[in-house]
């Protein structure tokens, strides 16, 4: 199994209404606030990376096509979605760091912020994901993630209109986990404003893939690769814990994945390469599973988490001596103090526009074969957020053209088998 290793400007957006009002979202103790009502933020979010990890480079972008988008973010209406999370992007090396970490690679990462800065739905961005995900990658690559993230941070500030959190999206290898954590939030010598601190710590979860509590040993004895086709459809046992008493440590969750990969049985849509899609059966239990939250619950504050300061970096927070206790940073590389301080050439921009097109296009079938009518987003009031609930109720009648023409999009990336990725703020400790 390969896991994607990237050190790279990936991101949350999250789906509020295309208007130009939008409220964003803002890092407040160990709590994501709505920024105006200061109502505590939960994701529920999916992983949105159609075309698997080999779309990269080859000019797919799961937010190019408008027409695609709309199908999609009306389906992730209907869950009660309120982010994605869209990566994809240049990756650095964590096996050739020197080399990698270059201006050329600093350029790439500050393009992906021009980019996004201007959209007020963007909730964070990611210096990396899973770059450290076994014991040896303890050792060198730690400073560099850290590198990235005050490199990331110093942009923002100088070419921001707003500050953008940056977090890290850690691999489930127990063995530094915790290190990991500990090393990537704390504040070297105490300043609660280090630019190389993380924000948010999320952790790419491997665990509980079907109807069980008993996961340590399920997973540790490899049970679940050997019985991994006896659990599905997935039940979504998991939902109630993570949005229930573990909310005072965690932010919410994002499932892997929305795109059905022909690698795995994760994915909660099929697409298909004229358009359609066919919502599986795994979609429909998990928007059962969200319809039982209580969100107002949800967003109620957390005044225990308000106050919390990152703890000062030193030698003792680490636990192995085969991590990094190394908190002196490589410095930017040749080229990279003139893009910090001049921002790249000639940035493409983007802005939100209104929605004028609101009905989905595309023939959506269900996961009994029947096609969806009246699929539709709803926009929302620039004061709110997508929760379980909002989206339009869509009918169902027989079709039979449901795969007349319809070739379905295969990938063989493998991605790691992510279940939910909680989102840890480093501010915790």
């Amino acid at each position: 199994m390969q896991i994607q290793r990237s050190l790279a400007a990936a991101l949350f957006l999250l789906l509020f209404p295309a208007v130009s009002a939008v409220q964003n979202v803002r890092v407040q103790g160990a709590d994501f606030v709505n920024n105006v009502t200061s109502n505590r933020f939960q994701i529920l979010g999916v992983a949105y990376q159609p075309g698997g990890q080999e779309a990269f480079g080859q000019g797919s972008d799961p937010l190019s096509n408008s027409t695609l988008c709309l199908r999609d973010a009306a389906l992730m209406q209907g869950l009660g979605l309120n982010t994605i999370r869209v990566y994809n992007l240049d990756a650095l090396n964590p096996d050739d760091l020197d080399s990698s970490y270059s201006s050329t690679y600093l350029n790439r990462i500050f393009s992906v912020v021009e980019a996004f800065h201007s959209y007020p739905n963007i909730l964070g961005f990611f210096s990396g994901n899973e770059v450290m995900n076994d014991v040896g990658d303890g050792k060198d690559v730690p400073p560099y993630v850290r590198a990235v993230t005050r490199d990331l941070n110093n942009y923002i500030s100088k070419h921001s209109p707003r500050t953008i959190p940056v977090g890290y999206s850690a691999a489930d290898v127990k063995e530094i986990l915790t290190d990991s954590w500990a090393y990537l939030s704390c504040a070297i010598d105490g300043d609660q404003e280090d630019p190389s601190r993380i924000e948010f710590f999320g952790l790419n979860s491997y665990s509980w893939c079907g109807p069980t509590s008993s996961t340590a040993n399920y997973v540790a004895s490899s049970y679940d690769d050997l019985i991994t086709e006896f659990v599905e459809p997935r039940v979504w046992d998991e939902v109630s814990v993570l949005y229930g008493n573990m909310t005072s440590v965690m932010s919410g969750g994002l499932v892997y994945e929305y795109y059905q990969e022909e690698s795995n049985n994760y994915g909660l849509v099929w697409l298909y390469e004229n358009g359609t899609a066919e919502v599986r059966v795994d979609y429909d239990n998990l928007q059962n599973a969200y319809a039982k939250l209580d969100v107002k619950a949800l967003q109620s504050g957390n005044s225990s988490a308000t106050n919390i300061k990152a703890p000062k970096c030193s030698s003792d927070l680490i636990s192995s001596d085969s991590f990094s206790k190394d908190f002196t940073l490589p410095s930017l590389p040749s080229g990279g103090q003139d893009l910090l301080n001049n921002g790249v050439k000639n940035p493409n921009r983007g802005k939100l526009v209104d929605v004028t097109q609101t009905q989905v296009a595309l023939p959506v079938y269900g996961s009994n074969g029947k096609q969806l009518q009246g699929l539709a987003i709803k926009p929302l009031a620039q004061d709110q957020s997508n929760v379980p609930g909002t989206g339009t109720s869509s009918g169902a009648q027989p079709s039979s053209s449901k795969k007349s023409g319809a070739v379905q999009v295969r990938s063989y990336a493998t991605t790691g088998l992510l279940v939910v990725l909680a989102v840890l703020h480093s501010l915790i400790a």
